[in-house]
């Protein structure tokens, strides 16, 4: 209700809907705002797991669950939710599908996993549990698989390229199994603690459009969107088995194709303790988040209750979604284990080589913004130095001149100023003979 009493008008609730959602794609690396990401991984590999896995870039994603009474009301933004959360998915898979620098590759699984986040928490009640619950365990399994990187990176002398890594699973067991157990959560590999929450979502999403099921009211009653989401959801999870068993093929597999100078070693006890920790994380925490439906039960006072009756059986998406999964994974193992892999990327496909550029997203933006926001300087540029400059330049240029011209009449001569006494005075009394004052 307004401060008079009166109900907030729909168009209000909708703009606020939309702003928080151009808040949280900003925060959450979303498509159109997601460019930064990227390059966040200059930064060092923990706070990557942390902050890029766990918190920040989640953050977006608590922001629209947590905001769950505007969406509930709005449909038009929850659709616009749900848009930004598939389109976001699919584009951050397909970036990592052709990155070599491996916490590049993460950084876009990143982006597409918490894609999943936010096109599940559109889906209203039905999905606000499944987002925390894929929040949660991404949080895990994220962290581990960027604790991994930064330990290849550690035994590596700070090598980045996956084409100049293989054969690391024998100087690097723990590195290996640890980044191995994050692996299979990622791509959804039952029990490990990306199917439980991943599937809820890849379920829901066929259900969007079904009327009292997920998303009912953003997309219309009995719409064939929640079969295009579904496809979605489902392509989404046959990219990231793809790129994440690139990962594993080219790091740890094949010939070791490092330089002659790099020497290979596991890390340390203070770096893999850690890493052996969140491994745990990876492998259990969907299932305890899962068991009696307690994580829905908790957060069932916030985002409210809702048991949807699904429009396809749960066993069929599951077993789609494996199979989907179980694709990826032969379809990578068939191109990176068949031929020798290149240490320099070969040219690739249009594709490909737009995937490498992240889908010219940079160079949209600098068409967009850049070019415009430098013309714009370029000319403020020029009235500033020939308007305002000029006009300021000009003006003390005239006093400049009418000074020197007044400074005739200081000559400093005695006899000069004598001169001009006498033709004031000559004047003066001219005037008062003129005016009969004397």
């Amino acid at each position: 209700a307004g401060a008079d009493g009166g109900a907030v008008s729909s168009g209000l609730v909708t703009a606020l809907g939309l702003l928080l959602l151009l808040g949280a794609c900003a925060k959450s690396a979303q498509v159109p705002l997601q460019s930064w990401l990227g390059d966040a991984m200059e930064g060092p590999t923990p706070v990557s797991a942390l902050i890029h896995a766990a918190t920040m870039v989640t953050a977006g994603v608590y922001l629209i669950t947590r905001s769950n009474p505007i969406y509930d009301a709005t449909p038009t933004a929850r659709a616009a939710v749900i848009a930004v959360g598939a389109v976001t998915l699919l584009f951050g898979a397909v970036i990592g599908c052709a990155k070599d620098d491996i916490k590049k590759v993460l950084a876009a699984s990143t982006m597409s996993q918490v894609g999943y986040m936010v096109m599940a928490a559109g889906f209203g009640p039905a999905g606000y549990a499944l987002a925390i619950m894929h929040l949660l365990t991404h949080g895990f399994f994220k962290a581990g698989l960027f604790l991994g990187a930064g330990s290849v990176m550690h035994g590596m002398n700070d090598e980045v390229d996956m084409r100049r890594y293989g054969a690391l699973r024998a100087v690097m067991p723990i590195t290996f199994a640890t980044f191995g157990l994050g692996y299979l959560a990622i791509i959804g590999v039952p029990p490990f603690a990306g199917f439980y929450s991943k599937e809820g979502i890849i379920s829901a999403a066929f259900d969007v459009g079904s009327g009292s099921a997920a998303g009912a009211g953003a997309f219309g009653s009995g719409s064939a969107v929640g079969y295009l989401l579904g496809a979605v959801a489902l392509l989404g999870a046959g990219l990231t088995a793809f790129y994440m068993t690139r990962v594993m093929i080219l790091t740890f597999f094949g010939p070791g194709r490092w330089a002659d100078d790099a020497h290979p070693h596991e890390s340390p006890a203070i770096m893999t303790a850690p890493m052996i920790a969140i491994a745990v994380g990876s492998v259990l925490s969907g299932l305890l988040l899962s068991l009696g439906g307690r994580l829905q039960d908790w957060l069932a006072p916030v985002v409210g209750e809702h048991h949807p009756e699904h429009v396809l059986p749960v066993w069929l998406v599951t077993a789609a979604s494996l199979v989907v999964v179980a694709v990826g994974i032969a379809l990578a193992v068939h191109r990176y284990t068949r031929s020798e892999i290149p240490t320099t990327a070969p040219a690739g496909s249009a594709l490909t080589r737009a995937a490498r550029r992240d889908l010219y997203a940079d160079d949209l933006n600098e068409a967009v913004f850049m070019r415009p926001g430098q013309a714009l300087v370029a000319g403020t540029e020029v009235i500033d130095r020939r308007v305002v400059a000029g006009t300021a330049t000009g003006v003390g240029t005239t006093l400049g001149e009418l000074s020197a011209r007044t400074r005739l009449l200081q000559s400093g001569l005695t006899r000069s100023y004598a001169l001009y006494m006498l033709i004031g005075a000559v004047l003066v009394i001219a005037a008062m003979l003129g005016g009969g004052v004397l």
